[in-house]
């Protein structure tokens, strides 16, 4: 059988585990980037404690392999008698992962934008609060929109780790599927395309609103 016909017949099957790869990603999203934004604004704190506590969070989400934090959610919690359905695990992680990274994103694009934004604000008589919900914060969420989007797209590619403790996503579906015949050279070539065919348009999506805000700046 040809590569193609063994795709064409392998293909269906894979749909189920790409289907749970797209929801775990979008979970982690939906969830890790307010959870970001969140850690940015804690990080820069003035609040010693607060300070402290956003900073280790993120370090140890940022420094600490995926898998790693995968495996402590899976298999590390349940000795405190805390126990999660893979799927869940994974979705924490992943949500863990996201929120680390997002955040550092979401930081230095609010730093990026002028203090003479801030000190305009005030002079406009709007409070400090205001001036960095409605003026500051805006530009900042603009100007990190490119670099979320990078994160979003780790964050699918990541999904695959799932497979370590048994996620029905699309590498545990592929490695399923090349049990049954050993075809694992095809299987696995088609699990990359897969992802490459999701993974790569975003990418360019994600230069063009780079090069489109470049243009705008």
């Amino acid at each position: 059988m040809s590569w193609l016909g063994a795709w064409a017949g392998y293909l269906p099957q894979m749909m189920s585990g790409l289907g749970v790869s797209l929801l775990i990603a979008a979970i982690s999203i939906v969830a890790g980037y307010p959870l970001g934004l969140v850690l940015s604004l804690m990080v820069q704190a003035k609040n010693l404690a607060v300070r402290t506590l956003g900073l280790a969070i993120v370090e140890v989400g940022r420094g600490a392999p995926a898998l790693v934090i995968l495996y402590l959610f899976y298999y590390g919690l349940p000795k405190f008698g805390i126990a999660f359905e893979s799927i869940t695990a994974a979705c924490l992680a992943l949500i863990w992962n996201a929120a680390a990274y997002s955040s550092e994103i979401i930081r230095a694009g609010i730093q990026s934008v002028p203090r003479g934004q801030l000190e305009a604000s005030n002079a406009l008589g709007l409070s400090q609060r205001d001036s960095f919900f409605r003026v500051v914060m805006p530009q900042g969420m603009r100007s990190a929109i490119p670099g979320l989007m990078g994160v979003a797209i780790q964050m699918f590619q990541g999904t695959s780790l799932a497979y370590a403790i048994a996620v029905p996503e699309l590498m545990k579906s592929a490695y399923n599927i090349g049990s049954q015949d050993f075809n694992y050279l095809q299987i696995f070539t088609l699990a990359g395309i897969c992802y490459a065919v999701i993974s790569m348009p975003a990418t360019w999506i994600t230069v063009l609103f780079e090069k489109r805000m470049a243009r705008h700046a």
